[in-house]
């Protein structure tokens, strides 16, 4: 029997969901077309991180892009990730995700061609929730084939508005 009281790593959490969430799409799929069902999964999905984005900022009392680093290691628990960091300061992270379990699981799971949707779009919606003065550009990712992820956070001046 397993520790009750023992927190999921961040890549249990996403692989239970993914055996919920991948045949209901599937089936979505099927019933209502490939393209507007991703984007009503997408769009469900990158609202619920712009919610945990929030809920982050809240917890941890300021909206610091040093602050928003520290999600990293929640990230790469459990193996979940490989990270080659390139760069870390109060106004800018960039690193590269070497190795992405993620990627891995969905791709053993036959889920392959929803990873992308059930996990990469998550990221830029966590960090506008969290921080709008935070930008993140992602031109690739080991999901969708590249050979590597290049994350590069970057907080900007806010608007004076």
């Amino acid at each position: 029997m397993s520790d009750p009281s023992r927190q999921l790593s961040l890549l249990e959490r996403r692989e239970i969901e993914a055996r919920i969430a991948g045949p209901l799409i599937r089936a979505f799929i099927a019933e209502f077309g490939r393209e507007r069902t991703l984007q009503v999964v997408e769009r469900t999905i990158s609202t619920l991180a712009h919610t945990a984005g929030s809920e982050l900022a809240t917890r941890s009392g300021n909206q610091e892009l040093t602050t928003f680093s520290a999600c990293i290691e929640t990230w790469k628990a459990g193996g979940a990730l490989e990270i080659e960091l390139l760069e870390q300061s109060n106004e800018r992270l960039f690193f590269n995700v070497t190795r992405c379990r993620f990627a891995e699981m969905y791709q053993s799971l036959g889920l392959a061609d929803l990873g992308a949707c059930l996990s990469c779009c998550r990221d830029s919606a966590l960090v506008q929730g969290f921080n709008s003065s935070i930008h993140l550009t992602r031109t690739q990712t080991i999901m969708e084939g590249a050979p590597y992820c290049d994350f590069r956070f970057q907080a900007l001046e806010p608007d004076p508005d």
